[in-house]
């Protein structure tokens, strides 16, 4: 009996030892809209999945959320402050709520933070529609420091919805964007919040609503966001800030939204409204600091758009929802972004656009009408595997990402949060379990 003990212990060990499957910032782990998870389920009831858990007390607001060490970190309005909070993953109760900005556009057309946290150990940051920047302390929510955008870096915002990026952790680095002239994007100490470089665009329009991502080509590291209409995609050296290169063909005046997605020499980018489009770009070193691009293809705004919602490379393809304020499901050939198939409307009647992540073979479109579906992910055409529609819903638009992290499908409405379980049942035998095994071998 001793033996079996042991054993028990060691392989129950063992078993916890198991990278968890967590979401801590913008688009999941990698920022890409990719989660890492396996087993989930690859068909729900008409209902959708189970429901495991909702909470209120989220405040008002469209941003999404990042999961990390069994806890589910957000932001909301709340009594006129942007708060950020932090829930127990595993029932949603709240264990503290801290206001760190004052409400960024008062009477504004929307109100609340748009952007997700970022978590990175013991600290999580945060950013206010106003562009307040600010780290508080992951255990109690207690501010570490913070940084106003306009005050600190004179920076500006396209339009007028607010700041909406969520900041990238690198290293010991911090990059976001102001928008200001001189300080377009910023590249911040994470722990003291003090200025390590900044970079100067002229006429750049102001800070879009994407978020920033690293890149690398040619032994060139390198940061790249967009702008405003004249500022378009810009690309800065990772070390230095210095502006690497510029492709505004695509940028249009209103919002720029989708974070690009890049992987190797290859950047996709995409923005709606009547002046966007999309675009593939190549990359190519030049000199031991400099980078150059070349435009592979290039669509005009009626033929190819995300308006929001982003976009996913899964494979050799990126999916995403087209059309300005639509989601109709599309995919594209990274490498030459020859369209594999573009549909005419909404997948299972989802209305407006789509945010769009990924998981174990499976693409999740959640629709601002409250629609999600379930589609699988081949470019030879648009699969619907499952979808349902979202119960007791706010009244405003289901804009929200959705997050799928540790067997979670995590879904924000406005001052509500819901928990599907999308982890698939075991289906091994009670004989096959460690315990069972065991126990025959003693």
């Amino acid at each position: 009996m001793p033996r079996f003990l042991l054993s028990a212990a060691l392989m129950g060990g063992a078993a916890l030892t198991l990278a968890a499957a967590d979401w801590p910032q913008w688009r999941g782990p990698d920022r890409t809209g990719v989660s890492k998870e396996t087993g989930l389920l690859k068909t729900w009831p008409k209902d959708g999945p189970p429901v495991a858990w909702t909470v209120k007390g989220c405040g008002k607001g469209f941003s999404s959320v990042a999961v990390a060490g069994g806890v589910i970190y957000g932001t909301g309005l709340k009594d006129g402050k942007e708060v950020l909070w932090a829930k127990k993953e595993a029932d949603g109760s709240e264990l503290w709520a801290t206001a760190f900005a004052d409400d960024g556009k008062p009477g504004g057309p929307s109100g609340g933070p748009n952007g997700a946290p970022v978590v990175d150990g013991a600290k999580v940051y945060a950013l206010s529609s106003g562009g307040d920047l600010a780290c508080l302390d992951t255990k109690g929510g207690k501010v570490a420091w913070t940084k106003s955008f306009k005050k600190d870096f004179g920076g500006r915002m396209m339009s007028g919805w607010g700041y909406s990026e969520t900041p990238l952790i690198d290293g010991t680095k911090l990059i976001c964007t102001p928008g200001g002239d001189k300080a377009a994007v910023v590249a911040l100490n994470k722990d003291t919040g003090k200025e390590l470089w900044k970079t100067e665009v002229k006429g750049g329009g102001g800070a879009g609503y994407a978020s920033p991502i690293k890149a690398e080509v040619g032994g060139v590291p390198m940061y790249i966001t967009l702008l405003g209409k004249t500022g378009g995609i810009v690309a800065v050296h990772a070390d230095t800030g210095k502006l690497l290169w510029q492709y505004a063909k695509i940028a249009n005046g209103t919002a720029n939204i989708p974070t690009v997605v890049t992987r190797d020499d290859l950047v996709w980018c995409s923005t709606g409204y009547g002046d966007g489009g999309s675009a593939l770009l190549k990359m190519k070193a030049e000199g031991k600091a400099g980078v150059g691009i070349t435009e592979v293809k290039q669509y005009g705004s009626n033929e190819l758009q995300n308006h929001h919602g982003g976009m996913v490379l899964v494979g050799d393809h990126v999916y995403f929802g087209n059309a300005h304020n639509q989601g109709h499901p599309a995919c594209v050939e990274f490498k030459t972004g020859e369209v594999k198939y573009k549909e005419t409307k909404g997948a299972a009647g989802g209305g407006g656009s789509a945010a769009v992540v990924f998981a174990d073979g499976m693409l999740y479109y959640r629709y601002q009408n409250g629609v999600v579906a379930l589609v699988e992910a081949t470019p030879k055409e648009m699969v619907l595997a499952a979808s349902f529609k979202e119960a007791d819903r706010s009244g405003r638009e289901c804009w929200a990402h959705p997050v799928v992290a540790n067997g979670k499908l995590i879904l924000r409405d406005q001052d509500k949060l819901v928990c599907y379980t999308v982890k698939a049942p075991d289906k091994r035998p009670p004989a096959a379990s460690a315990g069972a095994f065991l126990l025959r071998i003693e």
